[in-house]
């Protein structure tokens, strides 16, 4: 559905929210602002997003940068991120949302999913226990707070399908804590490749893993290879191997 309302001036609330706090929102075709969150933004994808995509799309990883995905390293990171192609339309449409909604909702990213919740975590310095935290984007253009049922963060999270990506997220979100304390700064070329073909390649890297031609891949850290199927498990057995690689750390 076509909305021509223009985005109002005002900037977008960022409220704390408590896991168990209750909120009410809705989102779909008979709320005013359908539509108007999937513009105008700069989508990141983490490699489970990436993973989704694929699968739902049945795309190659080769196929899919050429189609819908921008590789660049991460200037906070030095690691490769990969985040979607916009459409040069007027707004910067994402490429994959439609007068109907997403076309891609199944596999939609991770971020997506959790709209308007946001989350972080934080470990502790002193027992390394990691915490939980909240809060709520409300942008000026809106109107799904006025409508729909009222749940927690806890329970939106859930009911979206999230938990699987967020695990993957926090996964990632060590690797990165590691690399910043270890080996600060953009990677060096090889080392770069092995991280596109841990995060993204998986054909790949299921390719040289069987042949026995990964760096560091015979470390007794590192479990036995997944199913070949199984690539969720590839994808977290990735993780594991580009640690050992990188750091010579164990999972």
């Amino acid at each position: 559905m076509e909305n021509d309302t223009a985005h109002p001036t005002s900037e977008p609330e960022l409220l704390a929210l408590g896991p168990d706090e209750p909120f009410r929102f809705a989102c779909g075709p008979g709320i005013a602002c359908y539509n108007q969150c999937c513009q105008d933004l700069n989508q990141a994808l983490t490699p489970f997003d990436v993973l989704e995509l694929r699968r739902y799309l049945k795309l190659s990883w080769q196929e899919i940068q050429e189609q819908h995905v921008v590789l660049y390293t991460g200037p906070a990171t030095g690691l490769p991120v990969a985040s979607l192609r916009f459409a040069s339309r007027a707004g910067r449409h994402c490429p994959f949302v439609t007068d109907q909604g997403c076309s891609v909702y199944p596999a939609r990213p991770t971020s997506c999913r959790l709209y308007p919740v946001a989350r972080a975590i934080q470990r502790s310095r002193i027992d390394g226990r990691i915490s939980e935290h909240f809060a709520l984007l409300k942008e000026p253009h809106c109107h799904g707070f006025e409508k729909g049922p009222t749940q927690t963060a806890r329970q939106w999270v859930e009911s979206q399908g999230a938990l699987a990506g967020l695990d993957s997220s926090d996964a990632m979100l060590e690797l990165i804590a590691l690399k910043n304390r270890l080996r600060p700064g953009p990677l060096a070329p090889e080392q770069r490749q092995w991280a596109v073909m841990a995060f993204y390649d998986l054909e790949q890297l299921k390719d040289l893993s069987e042949a026995g031609r990964l760096p560091a891949m015979n470390a007794d850290s590192l479990s036995s290879l997944p199913d070949s199927d199984d690539d969720h498990q590839w994808l977290s057995w990735a993780m594991a191997w580009l640690r050992r690689a990188l750091f010579g750390q164990q999972s």
